[in-house]
């Protein structure tokens, strides 16, 4: 049974572990090199409160996370919340993705934010599939903004509006 539950400083291990698979074999983050703990604890000091930061646990291990970050530092955009998500490798499929963005949709509700944005790389098909299973809509694509992994990669912008969304 996957447990979902806010982050605490003691996951930031495991957290770090997912992160840094993904900085090494994916496209779906843009740093180049690992992150260090020390890197990472900078990190998760942003989350709490306004921007939560939600874990995925199964027996006691952390599968994945999800966390709601400021959007852009201009006060106009205070309702509006980047998303990121991040799933351990051994558990993609799994359905942990829906379980985490279950949660982070709830708590977006409750912090009464009007908009989501998530930037996802081209070609990831499953992180896709994720935000439009959670009603988010394609609203824009930065042409060759990111080069890893020896290529050039576009990110594509989704959306959800929260206030048109039906509560679950």
């Amino acid at each position: 049974m996957v447990l979902i539950r806010d982050a605490h400083l003691r996951d930031l291990p495991a957290m770090l572990a997912i992160y840094n698979q993904a900085v090494n074999t994916l496209v779906a983050t843009f740093d180049l090199e690992e992150q260090s703990l020390e890197q990472r604890e900078g990190w998760f000091h942003k989350h709490g409160g306004r921007y939560p930061l939600v874990i995925a646990e199964d027996e006691g291990e952390v599968i994945g996370y999800c966390c709601l970050s400021a959007f852009r530092e201009k006060p106009a955009y205070g309702k509006t919340a980047e998303l990121s998500i991040y799933i351990a490798e051994n558990q993609r499929g799994k359905s942990v993705g829906s379980a985490l963005m279950t949660e982070i949709q709830k708590r977006t509700r409750e912090l009464d934010y009007h908009a989501v944005i998530s930037g996802i790389t081209g070609g990831n098909e499953a992180s896709v599939r994720l935000h439009e299973k959670f009603g988010f809509s394609l609203v824009g694509k930065l042409r060759e903004v990111g080069f890893k992994f020896g290529e050039w990669h576009d990110v594509h912008y989704y959306e959800w509006m929260v206030k048109e969304a039906p509560s679950s």
